[in-house]
């Protein structure tokens, strides 16, 4: 019954990826605009059933959409992402070189968002209505009200302009990743801090909370001995769509101030029509959000036994 069970936990997710990357496949190819009359447009050249042909041919979009699919599919699962109509560059060797400041700006503004949060969080349950609840709520409806681009704009008008404290353009690649991972953050913290608030303020009506406090235990004492369990499986279980938000995010930040990551690539390959780039993204994102899912559901059952 385990092996069973642990077959069937690998194989949906690894099912629900491959459809996932199956309907975007079909969807990019449905598209409005042909990859070579774009390519053929930009760079000036004559257009001709014969010329047409040959770059049909050479980029492999002559077979059939099965054919076309396998041949993504097994080169995705190799390492071989073909190479972009764009730049006739392989696309692994372009994602290996941006895909650092993506990773870098989306976990770091996550584990931002997450030591601060549950910091927040814990205060906000320690003293109801204080300034941590007020403010965690005030955050999470921000998250919720303000759109990320504009934020951004007022991150990089405060800090890189009237302070001048960050060259968010100019400077090394530490000092461009920082207000992007300030924004990504702060657009998690509420929802983290609200997520660990709940988790805590459960556990003051618990029956063994109010024998920690007769035995003589400090409220703020009892509430973390007691309350930090729950608090960090009630996080993990609402942080998986906050883990969806860093994609969002972290495109956002790198568009507002300038970042060479992932999305800026990925913009200029949905212009261009460039499926080798985009099937890849997407592939990418389908597979981080299927791991992130699952790594989820086994975290919390390990923490909390009565999800076995």
């Amino acid at each position: 019954m385990t092996a069973g069970k642990t077959a069937n936990g690998l194989l949906r997710p690894l099912l629900s990826w491959l459809a996932i990357v199956t309907v975007v496949f079909v969807f990019l190819r449905l598209m409005s605009g042909d990859p070579v009359d774009i390519f053929m447009a930009q760079m000036n050249i004559h257009s001709s059933p014969e010329t047409v042909a040959a770059f049909r041919a050479q980029w492999g979009l002559d077979a059939s959409l099965f054919t076309q699919f396998y041949r993504w599919l097994s080169g995705f699962l190799t390492l071989d992402w073909g190479k972009s109509f764009e730049t006739g560059r392989p696309v692994l060797e372009e994602f290996m070189v941006r895909i650092p400041y993506s990773i870098a700006i989306g976990s770091g503004g996550m584990m931002l968002a997450v030591l601060l949060g549950y910091a927040i969080g814990f205060l906000a349950a320690y003293r109801p209505d204080g300034w941590a609840d007020v403010f965690s709520r005030a955050l999470a409806i921000a998250g919720q009200a303000l759109p990320a681009f504009a934020v951004g704009l007022v991150l990089l008008w405060i800090f890189g302009v009237q302070l001048r404290w960050i060259n968010a353009f100019g400077g090394e690649t530490p000092e461009r990743i920082i207000l992007p991972m300030m924004l990504v953050s702060l657009f998690s913290l509420g929802s983290v801090a609200r997520l660990t608030h709940a988790g805590f303020r459960d556990v003051r009506q618990s029956p063994w909370y109010r024998t920690a406090l007769a035995k003589g235990r400090s409220d703020i004492g009892a509430l973390w001995h007691h309350g930090r369990e729950a608090a960090t499986v009630t996080l993990i279980a609402g942080l998986a769509p906050e883990l969806a938000w860093i994609v969002g995010g972290t495109a956002v930040a790198e568009i507002v101030f300038g970042v060479p990551g992932l999305s800026e690539r990925v913009v200029q390959a949905v212009v261009n029509r460039d499926y080798a780039v985009l099937q890849a993204y997407i592939a990418l994102v389908a597979l981080w959000m299927t791991v992130i899912l699952h790594a989820s559901r086994i975290l919390q059952r390990f923490l909390d036994p009565r999800l076995q």
